[in-house]
C-alpha cells in the first residue's frame, strides 16, 4: 500500500498569511498540505477555497484531533468527514499525530504525548488501523515533540516502532521534533533512527524553531528557518528511508520575502532528487 504512494515533491504548508505568495509562486511549490480541521465543517465557500488550491496542484489534509490516544474511541462524525475531505480533494494519504488531544469532551488544546507501554501501543496501532481503513487511504503518523519526559517501560523509538507493529500505517517523520526532543532529552537522533521501522517513512516535515532565553531547552516553535542540523538528519533519511515528500512549515515570524521559503522547498527538493532511492528523477 505505501510503496505505490506517489512521489509529490517539495511541499509547503498553507497558512492564510501565505495565500497570495502561493498564488503568485505555485509552480514552484510541488503540493501543499492543510491543516484538517479547517475544513471539515466548514461552509461550502471555504470548502470552495480549498477545492481551488487543488486545482493547482495535490492537496494533503494534515490533522491534529485524530486523538488516537485518547481514552474514548474515535468519533465516527470526525471519520465520515475526513474521508469526504479526502475524497473532495483526491488526496493520496492523510496524517495526524501520535498524541491525544481530547479526553472526554473536553478540548485539551495540545498535542499531548501518549505513555510509551506496550498495552498503549497496541491499542493505538489498531485505532489508526481502524481510521485508514474508515478513510480508505493510508493513514501517517507524526512524532510530536514533548517537553517533560516521565519514566516509561519504552523509549519514543521503542513505542514508534510497537505502533507500527499493530497497523499497516506510514511514517510522518518530523525531523525538527526529533531533533528538539534529542537536545532536550539527551539522545542521539542517530540512534532514533537506527531504531524505528524506515521502510514506513512516506513523508518528513521541516522546520525551524528556538532556544528558550535561558538557553535549557530547545523549542519547537515553526517561526524560523530549517536549522542546519536538520538538513543534516534529511540527507542522511533519504540515503535510508523511502520518503515521498517533504513539507516544509512555517506558522509564525512569515518572512516578506517568499524567496527566503523558496529557498528552502528548493532545498528539500535537490536533496530528495539527489537521493537513491525511489523518487529520484520523478519529483
Amino acid at each position: 500500500m505505501l510503496s505505490g504512494l506517489p512521489c509529490l515533491g517539495s511541499g509547503l504548508g498553507y497558512r492564510p498569511e501565505l495565500a497570495a505568495a502561493i498564488g503568485d509562486h505555485s509552480d514552484r511549490i510541488d503540493w501543499l498540505e492543510v491543516i484538517t480541521e479547517h475544513y471539515l465543517f466548514e461552509p461550502g465557500d471555504q470548502r470552495e477555497t480549498l477545492l481551488d488550491l487543488r486545482r493547482r496542484c495535490p492537496i494533503v489534509p494534515h490533522g491534529v484531533e485524530l486523538s488516537l490516544g485518547a481514552p474514548e474511541e474515535t468519533d465516527g462524525r470526525y471519520l465520515d468527514a475526513l474521508a469526504q475531505l479526502v475524497a473532495d480533494v483526491g488526496a493520496p494519504w492523510f496524517s495526524d499525530h501520535l498524541s491525544f488531544t481530547r479526553a472526554g469532551d473536553v478540548a485539551l488544546g495540545t498535542l499531548v504525548p501518549l505513555p510509551r507501554a506496550r498495552e498503549v501501543a497496541r491499542e493505538v496501532g489498531h485505532r489508526a488501523q481502524a481510521a485508514q481503513e474508515a478513510v480508505g487511504v493510508p493513514l501517517l503518523l507524526e512524532n510530536i515533540t514533548y517537553y517533560l519526559d516521565l519514566p516509561a517501560p519504552l523509549t519514543e523509538a521503542q513505542f514508534i516502532t510497537e505502533v507500527m507493529e499493530h497497523c499497516e500505517c506510514g511514517l510522518l517523520l518530523d525531523l525538527t521534533n526529533l531533533d528538539v526532543n534529542a537536545r532536550n532529552h539527551g539522545y542521539s537522533p542517530e540512534e532514533f533512527l537506527d531504531s524505528i521501522p524506515l521502510e514506513r517513512v512516506v513523508q518528513v516535515h521541516l522546520a525551524g524553531g528556538e532556544d528558550d532565553p535561558a538557553g535549557a531547552m530547545a523549542l519547537d516553535t515553526h517561526a524560523a528557518p530549517v536549522p542546519e542540523q536538520v538538513w543534516t538528519l534529511l540527507s542522511e533519511l533519504v540515503k535510508r528511508a523511502p520518503v515521498r515528500t517533504t513539507l516544509l512549515e512555517r506558522d509564525a515570524l512569515f518572512p516578506e520575502d517568499f524567496a527566503e521559503l523558496q529557498a528552502e522547498l528548493d532545498r528539500a527538493r535537490a536533496v530528495l532528487l539527489g537521493a537513491p532511492g525511489t523518487c529520484a528523477g520523478v519529483v
